[in-house]
C-alpha cells in the first residue's frame, strides 16, 4: 500500500501580478514522507518559483497545493512556514551570532532552554558544524558556511517539509558530497521529505530517489532516479540552455 501523500500539487501555475508570461503552468506531483526529490532544469525554468509557491512566498495564480489534505491557502502563513521551511541560496543571520540564529526560531515557539540546546547539539553535530562557529556572525562566515548554518536552522525546527534552493552552490566538492549523504540519511531516518533544487546533475542523482525536470515553466518529467536516463537529461539541458542563450542574443 502506498504511503499517503504529505504534499499534493495539482495543476499549479504562477503568473506575476504585474503581467508578463506565466512562469509555471500545469504543475502536478505528490510528495510522501521521507521522499528525496531533486528538482532540475535550465535557468529560468521556474525551479525556485516552485519552491516559493510551496510555502507561499509567492501565491498561486491557478491550481492548488495541499499539505496533509489541507489547502495551503487555508493555513495561516506563519504556521505554514514553520511546517514548510525554505532555505534560499543567500541566507542571512540578521546580525546574530550562529548560536543565536539557531536558537531564534525555537524561542519564537516557546521551547525551553534544555530542549533548545538539545536540538542545537543534535543538528550541529549531524551537519558537522564546528563549535567555534557558534560565536561567529555572518561576516565571519563564507557563503557556503552560511548555507550550512541556514540548513541547521531549518532542521532544528523539525519541519514537515524541507525546501532547499541550490544548497551546494558555494560548497567545495567534499562538503557537497558530505551534505548529500547527511540529507539522504535525515530524510530516511526522520521521514522529513526534502525537495532540493540543484543544477549539478551528479549531486541531484546521488541525493534524490525522484527527479522532477522543469522546462519552460512546465513539469516535463517526474521519474524515479534509477529509471532516469541521466545522459539524455544532461544533453537536453545543454541544448535547452544553448537555445535560450541564442534567443537572448
Amino acid at each position: 500500500m502506498n504511503k499517503p501523500a504529505l504534499l499534493r500539487v495539482e495543476n499549479a501555475g504562477y503568473k506575476p501580478a504585474k503581467g508578463g508570461r506565466s512562469l509555471l503552468q500545469g504543475i502536478s506531483f505528490a510528495v510522501q514522507p521521507g521522499d528525496r526529490v531533486a528538482i532540475v532544469g535550465p535557468s529560468g525554468a521556474g525551479k525556485s518559483t516552485l519552491l516559493r509557491l510551496l510555502n507561499r512566498l509567492s501565491e498561486l495564480s491557478e491550481g492548488k497545493i495541499d499539505l496533509e489534505n489541507r489547502e495551503i491557502r487555508q493555513i495561516p502563513v506563519l504556521q505554514l512556514r514553520q511546517q514548510v521551511v525554505l532555505v534560499p541560496q543567500e541566507s542571512r543571520l540578521l546580525g546574530m551570532t550562529v548560536q543565536a540564529a539557531l536558537q531564534y526560531p525555537l524561542k519564537l515557539r516557546g521551547f525551553d532552554a534544555q530542549t533548545t540546546q538539545q536540538r542545537l547539539l543534535t543538528w550541529t553535530e549531524r551537519l558537522n558544524l564546528p563549535r567555534d562557529w557558534m560565536d561567529y556572525t555572518e561576516v565571519q562566515l563564507s557563503v557556503g558556511q552560511r548555507q550550512l548554518v541556514a540548513i541547521a536552522r531549518a532542521l532544528v525546527c523539525q519541519p514537515k517539509l524541507l525546501l532547499l534552493d541550490e544548497p551546494t552552490s558555494a560548497l567545495d566538492a567534499g562538503r557537497a558530497d558530505r551534505l548529500m549523504e547527511v540529507l539522504r540519511a535525515i530524510a530516511q531516518e526522520n521521514a522529513i521529505p526534502i525537495l532540493m533544487v540543484n543544477h549539478q546533475l551528479e549531486l541531484a542523482q546521488r541525493f534524490g530517489d525522484r527527479v522532477l525536470y522543469l522546462k519552460h515553466g512546465r513539469l516535463v518529467m517526474d521519474s524515479l532516479t534509477q529509471q532516469t536516463d541521466w545522459e539524455a537529461l544532461q544533453q537536453d539541458l545543454v541544448e535547452t540552455e544553448k537555445q535560450e542563450a541564442a534567443s537572448w542574443e
